[in-house]
């Protein structure tokens, strides 16, 4: 169910950050068909995470490389014991080789010091260091991969998320509807301040 948690809290916060550019889509748990013979029954495979800039916002049952006519820009691979081994080496090759996608991370969600990213440079990729904030830049989408200790479905863990490089969090549903309640009642408050005070000057606000 983490597994599935991480990768639902990666979609859920970029697609806002995604909606207010209008120019990109992301995708998790879907497969990616990159055959060179344009076949759908070879070389694909299903990252647990991609998004690709640059293309329309509309929704896809699968990314059909040849279609779209790019490769997404980033995939995040979400480790597990069963597929850790596959994604650090055969997975990273065929992102690297076959499918050019200029960024690559992976992420155990039981395991958050096993982390690590690769971006594409003369065709291979290089390690991408984590920042003097402990970050993980992605350069393609000018976001910033964190690891974030808190509650997410129920569940208290270190948890993967995206942040603007200003270092703001993209919030996800529940941290947007708290901070507009927030801002209601500071909104409320104020306007209680503002009555008491119309009052000691001796004016009715409803008046006004």
């Amino acid at each position: 169910a983490r597994h599935k948690h991480q990768m639902d809290l990666l979609l859920e916060t970029i697609y806002p950050w995604l909606e207010k550019r209008q120019n990109g889509y992301a995708g998790g748990n879907m497969f990616i068909y990159f055959s060179a013979s344009q076949l759908k029954n070879e070389d694909f495979k299903g990252p647990d995470f991609y998004c690709t800039l640059d293309v329309s916002q509309e929704e896809r049952k699968s990314w059909v490389v040849w279609e779209e006519g790019k490769s997404p820009d980033l995939i995040i691979e979400l480790l597990s014991e069963s597929t850790a081994q596959m994604d650090k080496t055969e997975k990273k090759l065929v992102y690297q080789n076959r499918l050019r996608v200029p960024e690559y991370f992976w992420y155990n969600p039981w395991q958050p010091e096993d982390i690590a990213g690769f971006s594409l440079l003369n065709g291979v990729y290089q390690p991408i260091k984590p920042d003097a904030q402990d970050r993980y830049i992605s350069q393609q989408l000018q976001l910033a991969l964190i690891r974030w200790q808190g509650i997410y479905c129920g569940i208290e863990t270190i948890w993967l998320r995206w942040q603007t490089l200003e270092g703001e969090l993209l919030p996800t549903q529940r941290e947007l509807k708290i901070q507009a309640e927030a801002k209601a009642n500071q909104a409320e408050v104020k306007a209680q301040k503002l009555a008491a005070k119309l009052r000691e000057m001796g004016i009715n606000p409803d008046d006004i």
